[in-house]
């Protein structure tokens, strides 16, 4: 009986079963990391809307010296560009 009062008491006093707060989910397009090193690199790709290869929807890489990175990078049309 002893033990099932401590119990409870202690259960109050760390405030057992109210709501949990939860933490924000961190906002990944307000986070800086480090640009790549493109001055001895030059490996772009540039993405399109299509097979035609018609519409550039996108590019990722670095190209003549400058990192580039620009609009949509996950379409399944795609090709290295080079300086």
């Amino acid at each position: 009986m002893r033990t099932f009062l401590i119990g409870g008491l202690l259960a109050l006093a760390v405030g057992c079963g109210g709501p949990m707060e939860q933490e924000a989910a961190p906002d990944l397009a307000s986070q800086e990391s480090a640009l790549p090193d493109c001055m001895n690199t030059d490996n772009m790709i540039t993405y399109f809307n299509d097979a035609s290869h018609s519409i550039i929807v996108g590019q990722r890489g670095c190209y003549c010296g400058s990192w580039v990175n620009w609009g949509q990078v996950s379409t399944s049309y795609w090709e290295n560009t080079s300086c």
